[in-house]
């Protein structure tokens, strides 16, 4: 009877071991998409927004004779391409829909695809700064020697002016660092989502 009892607490033992892996596993496998997702929602880390769609005329009005600085840097990481801001800087109204370029040149002799990451800083300006359209949302392939200027399309929430913290600041930087894809997607070279996509401009 006692050699029954101690087989049925090992077996119970090794269910809930096994119970244990399997949701450790599982809560590895989602913490990047809900890290990633945690980041959207709060701009944790300078992470940006995405909509699809400029500010409401009510939240414009509320924000109007209000600017902001926006700084742009490009760097490339593995990639022989060189890759910088068309201009280096804009002062932009907070809540206006604008469009900046990023410059592109692939110095290969070979096809090369790229994917963007991007941060902003100050970091407490990340939920504010919103993409309606951008290159970083799809991976980027250039033929030998092409050159390509790369779309953006932003604008700075208007409840920026609302927080206590960021509404103190004055300029916001908007970094990208390309890095190379080892098989790129075939949807790569599609730089926007969304309703209309702003094509690229060739060098």
């Amino acid at each position: 009877m006692n050699a029954t009892v101690q087989q049925r607490g090992i077996v119970r033992t090794a269910l809930i071991g096994a119970l244990i892996a399997m949701a450790m596993a599982g809560l590895a496998y989602a913490a990047v998409p809900l890290y990633r997702i945690f980041c959207q929602v709060t701009g944790y880390g300078g992470t940006t927004q995405v909509a699809s769609a400029a500010p409401d005329a009510a939240r414009m009005r509320a924000a109007a004779g209000h600017s902001i600085k926006v700084r742009f840097d490009g760097n490339v990481n593995g990639l022989p391409w060189s890759f910088a801001p068309v201009e280096n800087r804009m002062e932009v109204g907070i809540g206006e829909q604008k469009l900046a370029f990023f410059r592109a040149t692939n110095s290969s002799g070979t096809s090369v695809t790229g994917s963007a990451t991007f941060n902003v800083t100050p970091a407490a300006a990340g939920k504010y700064f919103v993409k309606i359209q951008c290159f970083c949302f799809n991976e980027q392939t250039l033929e030998p020697g092409q050159t390509v200027d790369m779309p953006v399309v932003y604008y700075v929430d208007p409840a920026i002016l609302d927080d206590p913290d960021a509404k103190k600041i004055d300029e916001i930087t908007l970094s990208y660092t390309f890095y190379p894809v080892a098989t790129p997607k075939k949807a790569a070279g599609i730089y926007a989502t969304g309703s209309a996509s702003v094509p690229h401009r060739a060098g």
